[in-house]
């Protein structure tokens, strides 16, 4: 409607409500009198309506004009949208991509000889993680023995970033490397969980004439090369440290010692029962079942407490006047370079393994402290471990290396 047209229609609208209020004022009609209402209402109405349309025509133009902006803009902004979309793609990816887990043969190395602690407790770990289905592939125990446990150890250590080598570790990882044996360490692994500790015990032949654990103790301050001790499974090891203390609470020279070391507890504890050597210097699991035939007789125990089960009769060092605690932890370490989420991978499996009321009963039973720690607490401890063991090594005149990594 042009406004041209809207006047002409204002004005008969306007001449009609004339001719209405004439007509009403001549007839007094109630008829009219509605009508006349209705054009009053209806003439302001159709007037703001129109006026209404009339801009509404007049913004046409300008909106068509934004409408082929917005059209021009288009091609623009969907190349920006499928950027962006190739931007967040990747991202989405690696979210929802499944977290790391095996997905070949899993090998647990033991660097001493079957029959051994850790290699029970290698074979441990992979009855556990295959029979409760911890794992979802195969796994293997692979012993590699020598070097007093550094051909395991440089053997692990080939394998840098690879989750799918394990190794059951010892305190000689650490005494090794302070003892100059190695050059490895535990900062070259990836420390995965502590699952239990061993005291050391001093076990004999049941035919030995040492019947108590003085008659150790006076032959040692005679001579200290008096008695011959087989350890495994390296010199300065937490079995060769047992000894060592015990020579330094009795006043005897500790370099002199007769001490000799195996690849395992169990290759010595053979030569003692054959009466090659005296005494083994060994931990508590390894001598059970002797002590339990008869062939062999623990007479002391190198802890905080007595143990229990069979050997609940035995004293402690400690009890009888000697400075003499030395004890024989498990752990499992990987090779360097894991990534967090390898490492969060086996500390959730190795968590779940520790729970276990199969594990925990097997601990029991070969007298092992439940002493299990997660990832971050078995490096940490392991490094406390270093310093201390370091410190008993130096103050026994067997160090090497200290903590700092300088030579003594």
């Amino acid at each position: 409607m042009t406004p041209r047209m809207h006047d002409r229609l204002h004005n008969r609208l306007h001449n009609r409500l004339h001719q209405e209020i004439r007509h009403s004022r001549e007839s007094g009609s109630p008829d009219s009198w509605w009508r006349l209402k209705s054009i009053k209402f209806w003439i302001p109405a159709f007037a703001g309506m129109t006026g209404w349309l009339l801009r509404l025509m007049g913004s046409l133009p300008r909106l068509a004009g934004w409408l082929l902006r917005l059209v021009g803009l288009l091609p623009r902004l969907l190349g920006s949208l499928l950027r962006l979309v190739g931007l967040l793609f990747p991202l989405a990816c690696i979210a929802a991509a499944p977290a790391w887990r095996p997905d070949r043969p899993v090998e647990i190395i033991v660097n001493t000889s079957p029959g051994t602690g850790s290699d029970a407790t290698g074979r441990l770990v992979l009855r556990m993680l295959t029979e409760k289905k911890l794992i979802d592939v195969l796994a293997t125990v692979v012993n590699k023995i020598g070097g007093g446990g550094t051909i395991g150890l440089s053997y692990l250590t080939q394998h840098p970033g690879n989750a799918h080598y394990l190794m059951v570790t010892s305190p000689t990882m650490l005494t090794n490397h302070i003892s100059g044996k190695g050059a490895l360490n535990h900062t070259d692994t990836t420390p995965l969980a502590q699952l239990g500790s061993e005291a050391v015990v001093f076990a004999v032949r049941s035919e030995s004439l040492l019947k108590a654990p003085r008659d150790i103790a006076e032959r040692i301050r005679a001579d200290a090369a008096g008695l011959s001790f087989a350890i495994g499974n390296s010199v300065g090891s937490h079995n060769h440290i047992a000894v060592a203390l015990l020579a330094k609470a009795v006043g005897a020279n500790v370099r002199r010692l007769k001490v000799i070391p195996f690849n395992g507890s169990t290759e010595g504890i053979t030569a003692m029962l054959g009466g090659h050597l005296d005494v083994a210097a060994t931990p508590a699991g390894s001598i059970l079942t002797h002590v339990q035939s008869g062939r062999a007789r623990v007479l002391a125990v190198a802890a905080e407490q007595r143990l229990g089960g069979a050997f609940s009769a035995v004293p402690t060092w400690k009890e009888l006047g000697f400075a003499v605690v030395a004890s024989n932890w498990r752990s499992v370490v990987a090779p360097k370079g894991l990534s967090d989420e390898q490492v969060r991978y086996w500390d959730e499996v190795l968590g779940k393994l520790a729970q276990l009321p199969e594990w925990k009963q097997e601990l029991q039973a070969k007298l092992e402290e439940d002493s299990y720690m997660n990832s971050r607490d078995t490096r940490r401890y392991m490094t406390a471990q270093y310093a201390e063991l370091g410190a008993i090594l130096a103050d026994l005149g067997l160090a090497k290396n200290t903590a700092d990594g300088k030579k003594e």
